[in-house]
């Protein structure tokens, strides 16, 4: 029994051990955003790998979430004579919950697996002490414009997200299953509101893109130089990061709604 709660106390001691380095190193990386101004081709160039490398998956995906959201609001509201207000429903749905979440863990999968990857390959063949060795801080060259850039893409990726999926939406909704259009429409612009639905949406987009991108550099900053640690470490980014989305959902979702 003790050898159990010895290991049991060493596990945790050793997370909350790699918690703490985390915070140091959010820390130094916030500091470090500040020299993006004098090269800001540095964050043009991350926010082309990070959003635009990653907008066909997001509008694809929203693309159908919202014709499954249209058809399944249908098939449920027209029980009840209120098959008009499929798009309220469904641009509730994107704009506050479906948007934001599936884009993170769509980024978190896509983006944030490569900053980890590309981070962790860097320390495996020793570039990150290489720039060090030459007076080049990894953070302010490295680490911080890829912070930046998840910062700002994901919110905007969550944005197209919940408007290709409303399109989506119209599309199954008006053309397939015969709403009349001005009604899908009308009742969506009069139900959805823009301060306490969209921004709240984009709210939750920007939460989830800095936490993204925080786990993500971190873990490949901080993962074991060799070909399984940067697989182990691209790994718990993924399962962190989704873990991460989902829980401050529920926080974000309490508190806003």
């Amino acid at each position: 029994m003790s050898n159990f709660l010895q290991k049991f106390g060493a596990y945790w001691l050793g997370k909350l051990e790699r918690l703490g380095r985390a915070t140091l190193f959010l820390f130094h990386l916030v500091a470090a955003l500040a020299s993006l101004v004098k090269r800001p081709s540095l964050l043009v160039k991350q926010l082309h790998a990070s959003g635009v490398m990653t907008l066909s998956i997001v509008l694809v995906s929203g693309l159908f979430v919202g014709m499954v959201l249209s058809l399944q609001f249908y098939n449920t509201l027209i029980d009840f004579g209120q098959e008009e207000r499929v798009g309220t429903l469904v641009a509730l749905t994107l704009v506050r919950e479906l948007g934001p979440v599936v884009t993170g863990l769509l980024f978190a999968g896509r983006a944030g697996s490569a900053m980890t990857a590309e981070i962790g390959l860097m320390k495996a063949t020793e570039q990150l002490s290489g720039l060090e060795m030459m007076a080049v801080d990894p953070f302010k060259r490295v680490f911080a414009p890829r912070f930046l850039a998840g910062f700002i893409a994901l919110p905007m990726l969550a944005a197209m997200f919940s408007a290709v999926g409303v399109m989506g939406g119209h599309l199954v909704g008006v053309e397939v299953l015969g709403v009349d259009a001005n009604a899908y429409w009308s009742q969506m612009h009069s139900s959805v509101s823009f301060t306490h639905d969209v921004c709240n949406g984009l709210v939750k987009g920007l939460v989830f893109g800095f936490v993204v991108s925080w786990i993500s550099i971190f873990e490949g900053a901080d993962c074991i130089p060799t070909s399984e640690g940067v697989s182990s470490a691209t790994t718990r980014t993924v399962v962190y990061s989704s873990l991460a989305i989902l829980g401050l959902d529920f926080l974000l979702t309490a508190v806003m709604f």
